[in-house]
């Protein structure tokens, strides 16, 4: 006679790979130890941060054209607040169609990633380029850029959430481009102007990549989990 057979065991879940999670730790990484050398004033990254600044700001007090244009793209076209803008449309939309909880999230990784941003320039205490006849001004620390930052948490974001929402092909490639041309330029505009030394656009790029993408890991790792387990 034979025996009965073992129930069989539950299955196994096997995680799957978080999307975002290694752009969050590269940038991360990268972001920090931008921070630690900028924080400890290390001579070469010092020196090359001033010989890019002089060179653009020479450029920059022959072409007040140029100086014009740059300061109605940083003021108006990508300026942090009308970056805050395009996210509180997104929040509300999500919001009316149901998804508060992303809606929420969102909006919670925004209100993060400017305190993280405030935080660190009170913490860094970094002075902003000097000069005697200045194009452009601008006020509180240096490091990270405020506006670079801002700029890549806000296009990372809104990227994801229009993949998450079967984005056209299109539609996808022009975000794509809108995103890039965005991110990069702002941070050109701030180096262009004299208010930024280069080394605090690249941190506010990579820590803004970093928060985007860390919180996009979170998001869907948290929505996996709660999906129920297939028998």
């Amino acid at each position: 006679m034979s025996s009965p057979s073992s129930p069989p065991s539950p299955p196994v879940r096997v995680p799957t790979p978080v999307p975002g999670l290694g752009t969050g730790i590269v940038c991360g990484v990268l972001g920090v130890a931008l921070l630690i050398l900028v924080a400890v004033r290390w001579s070469p990254l010092m020196s090359l941060d001033r010989s890019v600044a002089d060179a653009l700001h020479r450029r920059a007090v022959d072409e007040p054209g140029l100086v014009h244009a740059n300061r109605i793209l940083t003021d108006w076209v990508w300026d942090p607040w009308t970056m805050r803008v395009l996210i509180t449309v997104a929040v509300v939309w999500l919001w009316r169609r149901g998804a508060r909880v992303l809606a929420g999230w969102v909006a919670a990784t925004c209100l993060f990633a400017t305190l993280l941003q405030q935080g660190l320039k009170a913490a860094v205490g970094r002075e902003r380029p000097h000069w005697p006849d200045p194009v452009d001004s601008a006020h509180y620390a240096a490091f990270p850029s405020g506006h670079a930052m801002t700029a890549a948490v806000t296009c990372g974001l809104l990227l994801w959430l229009l993949h998450r929402h079967g984005a056209g092909r299109r539609v996808w490639r022009a975000a794509l481009v809108a995103a890039w041309v965005s991110v990069i330029g702002v941070g050109l505009t701030r180096l262009y102007l004299g208010v930024h030394w280069m080394t605090d656009v690249f941190g506010g790029w990579l820590l803004g990549a970093a928060v985007a993408a860390f919180s996009v890991a979170g998001y869907e790792r948290r929505e996996r989990a709660s999906l129920p387990r297939r028998p």
